[in-house]
């Protein structure tokens, strides 16, 4: 099995803001791996928030011995970025093996196109607003917050797009008192669900307190492993192929997730349509699908993914699977 490793940079169509800070192009690695005949080719965005940098990522995919499979990288690599660009990789290799795709493999029905959120970037009210008002056409917009200023955002967002459902992601930034203290005026605005409202490590004070809007894990839950961990938190989980480590993982975090009362959310990192072509599998048939990586960018993969009214559809054979 030969491996290869790159760099690759893209332009955000415009800066992207998140507590935690702002960016203007997304940095990804892309793996191809050979098998002398066919190639197969997955990416991931290593993330600060998990203490992962490009060098790390990459120093972890060069350390994998010469030969391996899918099962045996579960053992090789921990659950994270670089797991999941090798893992992808494995899926698209063995697609062009076979000459079927990736579904097929894997056992489920025909994709469809869903429903995606699209992410307004942190900044003023006012220019909440305006980005709101410019998106009004989409059924569904994600909001990060997490600031003391959240409310004058999330009204200013509700009076740009009147009529589009509001997810919001307070990216560890609340308590549990504001959490309590905001939820009816989440509820009042239509809010259907918040993403990650308390530090992953101070959760336990959702322990038992009224959530009149659904919770949803999202740095809190990495893989099945963090499911224990979960109950009597949160409603919903939030399933990152960075976070599962790859498909293979995340695909079995659902079926968990699902058979133990929990609805399920497919997210992703902000990356090319590479990165999100296998999380279209996932996606399928979930509560809330927030797969606009590419919509942010200002460039992306050739053959990317489409996005239409109908939402983001399956990946052709050409970008993937």
């Amino acid at each position: 099995m030969q491996i290869e490793v790159s760099r690759d940079v893209f332009r955000l169509a415009q800066v992207f803001t998140i507590s935690r800070g702002s960016r203007t192009e997304a940095k990804v690695l892309t793996v191809r791996l050979s098998d002398g005949v066919h190639q197969g080719w997955g990416e991931c965005v290593p993330y600060a928030r998990y203490d992962e940098t490009l060098e790390s990522v990459e120093a972890e995919i060069a350390g994998l011995p010469a030969e391996f499979t899918r099962q045996s990288l579960m053992d090789l690599l921990p659950a994270g970025a670089a797991r999941n660009a090798v893992d992808c990789a494995l899926w698209d290799l063995e697609c062009k093996r076979a000459g079927r795709r990736a579904w097929d493999l894997a056992g489920l029905p025909v994709p469809g196109p869903e429903i995606t959120a699209y992410t307004l970037s942190l900044d003023t009210p006012e220019a909440m607003q305006a980005q709101a008002a410019q998106n009004a056409h989409r059924p569904l917009l994600k909001i990060k917050l997490g600031t003391p200023d959240d409310m004058p955002r999330l009204e200013a967002v509700r009076a740009g797009a009147p009529d589009a459902q509001i997810i919001v992601d307070a990216n560890e930034g609340w308590s549990a008192a504001v959490y309590a203290d905001l939820a009816p005026h989440l509820v009042r605005l239509g809010v259907a669900l918040v993403e990650q409202p308390l530090p992953a490590g101070e959760d336990d004070a959702l322990i038992g307190i009224e959530r009149p809007v659904p919770v949803c894990a999202d740095e809190s839950c990495h893989d099945r492993a963090s499911l224990p961990a979960l109950k009597g938190k949160y409603d919903v989980v939030n399933i990152k192929l960075d976070k599962t480590g790859g498909l293979t993982e995340a695909l079995e975090l659902r079926k968990q997730s699902l058979a133990e009362g929990y609805q399920v959310m497919v997210g992703c990192m902000v990356g090319s349509s590479l990165a999100m072509a296998p999380a279209t599998l996932l996606a399928q048939g979930a509560m809330v699908t927030d797969l606009d990586g590419p919509l942010l960018l200002a460039e992306d993969r050739t053959n990317p993914l489409i996005f239409d009214d109908a939402g983001v559809h399956p990946p052709s054979s050409a970008l993937w699977g």
